[in-house]
């Protein structure tokens, strides 16, 4: 006999008491399935300073190999890392503080713990005493697991369970404790986010605004006033021995572009140096102060010489800073639009909502406007016409039409009365509600719809592999070829290897050399590279979220892409799902109501669209509202065939033919017969058998989706094929294939039999999309390369699925191939665009075309192709957001 132990101990002790018991002769086991799932948690961190695809790699391995992390997920495009950890191993801090060893800044997120966070405004007088009591009052409250205090700011953090406790609640605590003195109210502060991109906009543009002011002499004394006479006298007028006063002038109005202005490319580089991964920042720093100290040398030795002309390269390191400066804020421009789609669902929750007051009775006393954001679980809110939801939850009293489509892609108003749930986010349109909150904060539906699109964005597209491998390797070997180009072209140039007059008259090859060796470091910057996949991947998630196609990140992208054949289940997929009784033929003296009483009793507790139709078309034939069905005992359920139960003194089996003969019924000629002329209707003849006879047998109809034929018709134009499977019989299976279209079929089949289905196909070499709605339909969703939910079905098959089709169109099937197919296309161009740029730009920049044609690329130029390639990539991944899903004929 077992013995269950409960306790909550860290890893090490689990092992320790396992142990114990074994020494004293006993065998232990630990079953830790429902402990390992309750600790396993999705943390979501923020990290400041990531220039490349170099600073997310180094990232990303810091947190992979950290104790208790399962999986780490870095996103240079959102500049966020998702990590999957195990909280009795490591926590949110030590996580925090592995990226902050590697030279970043990490902001905590989320730690994914089952709790709501609040942040209060504090109005008041507050002193160190107040804090204390204010503490330990908040602490106090039931759910609270955290109080933090920012006293600069008058703000407190609150985590809580939001089961427990709520905004509200914890509002009244602060004033209570303090006797009134100290108010709370919420803390009218945008998201962390988009704060620190609303900041990093601001900081770029004034950093670039600044070095245009400085940059823009250096620009004309070199090169504009140069070709004026009277300018270039004065500029060529001697300070100091050989020193002009163009070259102070330059030296003057560089130093603070590369010391002041450019100071984070200097902090950027020290860090990745320490952590022995350079980047992007290293690049920079090494070009342009290449180019300005090299300067600084020259002008010194003009300046205590009579006879050595220096030659300065101050505009290339000032215009390099300021070209790169403007490059990084134009990207960060582009990549907040990637995200938009996120703001525009988090926008659908309304600001305000009407409370309810009631007395003790349950009679309305009062209502009250509220901050949306104060909702705690089980309050009353009241929507009138033409309002948004404030919180899913369902309806107590009233009726009325909601708009739902911007949840779930439903266009026509669904009706609500009492008893029927509600979304937050949708429109009421006429009549007055009275909506009891069920989920609130970060529990409702928005909110999951929410994180499942960041999380989308998160998750890397298998092709993104490439962008690593390379990246790994890449500024390493671009140092060591920029230094190998210096040696050659100062090699050739001490030969005479090429034709002294090719050599500006102010240079000698010792300077050119140089050039070339700075223009390959500063152009080979691998941010386009980094920017390829992240980009596109954020922005299709993005616009399938807002066409009601929730892709869940890069793989599923990448996969869609290459499906050649798609498995349809039938009901509720290619069918509406919800069937409906229209015919009943009895084969033995029976009252039908009594029929219907054995039958329903038996399949109330089945989730399978055909018992619930029974079951309504039940409760037609009782005047009473909440008729109570016989007892069902030993209810035992075959999923794909039927059910058997006990119900009063009755043995009772309801399923299909082959049901029946597996449990040896025998099926009469007649019940055959009327089976056979179902499914020549397309309707599924469902038999009831009691005390082991077939009693009668009952017709259901499931009407077909709406362009189901046009959508396996287009399928077939994009070189997909359609398969059915289903677990209904033959003759309904192929009745409803013959009308959509679909040639290949298999009836009558298992759960398991569908995921067998699916690998056979995989086997044969095609990639596999599994269409389904249903819990029988999540082992194929599963094994599938990509599986796809409709959007009405299950939780299980949700969960399992790789894309959720949340309006249950099957339209969106094809929008979310052809969507896949584009993004591909887009990320396939980015490549080609970065890796061309690089494969072209370096061997230019490196002075390939100079011994044939003089032509050579002046830094400055380089640093502006080089932010040009990032800001290109993201803006073509950009173009998506203009996507447009394909017109089916038809629809």
């Amino acid at each position: 006999m077992p013995t269950f132990i409960t306790f909550l101990l860290n890893h090490e002790q689990e092992n320790r008491i396992t142990e114990a018991i074994e020494d004293v002769g006993f065998e232990a086991k630990l079953i830790d399935e429902e402990v390992m799932e309750k600790n396993i948690l999705l943390c979501r961190l923020h990290i400041k300073g990531m220039a490349c695809k170099y600073c997310t790699s180094t990232v990303e391995f810091v947190l992979q190999t950290s104790p208790g992390v399962q999986r780490a997920s870095v996103a240079l495009a959102t500049e966020e890392a998702e990590i999957r950890y195990d909280r009795r191993i490591v926590s949110a801090t030590q996580l925090i503080q592995a990226v902050e060893e590697t030279g970043f800044e990490a902001i905590l997120v989320t730690t994914g713990e089952d709790r709501s966070r609040i942040d209060l405004k504090m109005d008041g007088v507050l002193d160190k005493r107040s804090l204390m009591m204010l503490e330990s009052s908040v602490q106090a409250l039931p759910g609270v697991e955290n109080v933090k205090f920012d006293t600069e700011l008058n703000k407190v953090t609150i985590l809580y369970k939001p089961d427990q406790t709520g905004p509200r609640d914890l509002i009244e605590v602060i004033k209570s404790a303090t006797s009134g003195l100290v108010n709370a109210s919420i803390y009218l502060e945008a998201d962390g986010r988009d704060q620190h991109r609303y900041r990093e906009i601001k900081r770029y543009r004034q950093s670039f605004l600044w070095s245009l002011i400085f940059t823009i002499p250096i620009f004309l004394t070199s090169m504009v006033f140069m070709y004026i006479p009277w300018l270039k006298a004065g500029l060529e007028k001697k300070v100091f021995n050989m020193m002009s006063t163009g070259e102070l002038l330059r030296w003057i109005l560089s130093t603070p572009v590369q010391f002041v202005i450019g100071r984070k490319f200097y902090a950027g580089a020290y860090k990745a140096m320490c952590r022995g991964s350079p980047n992007m920042d290293v690049l920079i720093a090494l070009g342009t102060n290449t180019a300005y100290f090299y300067s600084v040398y020259s002008v010194l030795r003009a300046a205590t010489s009579d006879n050595y002309m220096s030659t300065d390269f101050f505009e290339t390191s000032s215009m390099l800073i300021s070209f790169i400066l403007l490059g990084k804020y134009l990207e960060i421009l582009a990549k907040g639009k990637t995200s938009e789609a996120i703001a525009k669902l988090m926008d659908l929750a309304p600001e305000t909502a009407t409370l309810l007051m009631y007395d003790h009775e349950g009679n309305v006393v009062g209502e009250n406007e509220i901050d949306s954001r104060l909702i705690q679980k089980n309050d009353v809110i009241k929507v009138v016409p033409g309002g948004k939801v404030a919180s899913d939850g369902f309806v107590i009293w009233g009726q009325s039409h909601v708009n739902e489509s911007m949840i779930t892609g439903e266009s026509r108003p669904v009706a609500k009365r009492k008893g029927d749930t509600v979304i937050g986010g949708t429109v009421n349109e006429n009549g007055v509600l009275h909506v009891r909150a069920t989920f609130v904060g970060s529990e409702s539906a928005l909110a999951q719809i929410v994180r499942l699109v960041e999380s989308a964005q998160m998750a890397k597209a298998p092709v993104q592999k490439f962008a690593d491998q390379i990246s790994r390797v890449f500024v390493p070997l671009v140092i060591l070829f920029s230094l190998l180009t210096w040696l050659a072209w100062f090699a050739a140039g001490r030969l005479h290897s090429y034709p002294n007059s090719w050599i500006p008259p102010s240079m000698d090859s010792f300077q050119l050399a140089l050039q070339f060796g700075i223009s390959v470091m500063v152009i080979a910057c691998p941010c386009a590279l980094g920017l390829a996949t992240p980009t596109a991947v954020m922005v299709a998630t993005g616009v399938g979220a807002s066409r009601g196609v929730l892709i869940k990140g890069g793989h599923a992208l990448e996969s869609a892409q290459k499906v050649d054949c798609i498995v349809f289940d039938k009901t509720g997929t290619l069918t509406i799902g919800k069937p409906v009784v229209v015919d009943t033929r009895l084969l033995k003296n029976m009252v039908l109501r009594e029929f219907y009483d054995y039958a329903a009793a038996a399949e109330i507790n089945s989730e399978h669209p055909l018992a619930k139709a029974i079951v309504e078309h039940a409760k037609k034939l009782h005047l009473e509202e909440n008729h109570i069905w016989p007892e069902a005992r030993d209810f035992i359920s075959v999923t794909g065939h039927g059910v058997m139960a006990e119900v009063s003194d009755k043995s009772v089996i309801v399923g299909n033919k082959s049901f029946m003969l597996s449990s040896y019924i025998d099926i009469p000629l007649e019940a055959s017969e009327i089976l056979i002329e179902e499914e020549e209707k397309a309707r599924t003849g469902v038999i009831v058998a009691m005390d082991r006879e077939v009693v009668g047998i009952i017709s259901v109809s499931d009407p077909i989706k709406p362009n189901a034929h046009e959508v396996i018709s287009y399928l077939k134009s994009m070189n997909v094929e359609s398969i059915m499977v289903t677990g209904d019989n033959w003759g309904t299976a192929n009745a409803i294939g013959k009308e959509v279209g679909i040639e290949k079929i298999i009836a009558e089949a298992k759960p398991e039999q569908k995921a067998e289905m699916v690998k056979e196909l995989q086997l044969s070499g095609r990639t596999v999309a599994m269409v389904g709605d249903g819990i029988n339909d999540s082992p194929a969703l599963v094994s599938a390369d990509v599986g796809l939910a409709i959007g009405a079905g299950t939780d299980v098959a949700i969960e399992a699925a790789d894309i959720v089709l949340m309006k249950s169109n099957l339209e969106d099937v094809i929008t979310a191939i052809d969507l896949s197919r584009k993004t591909f296309f887009r990320i396939r161009m980015n490549y080609v665009w970065a890796l061309g740029y690089n494969v072209i730009g370096i061997p230019i920049a490196a002075g390939v075309l100079f011994p044939s044609t003089g032509f050579r690329l002046p830094p400055w130029v380089a640093g502006a192709a080089m932010a040009a390639s990032s800001v290109s990539v993201v803006c073509w991944s950009l173009l998506l957001r203009y996507y447009k899903s394909p017109k089916i004929v038809g629809s």
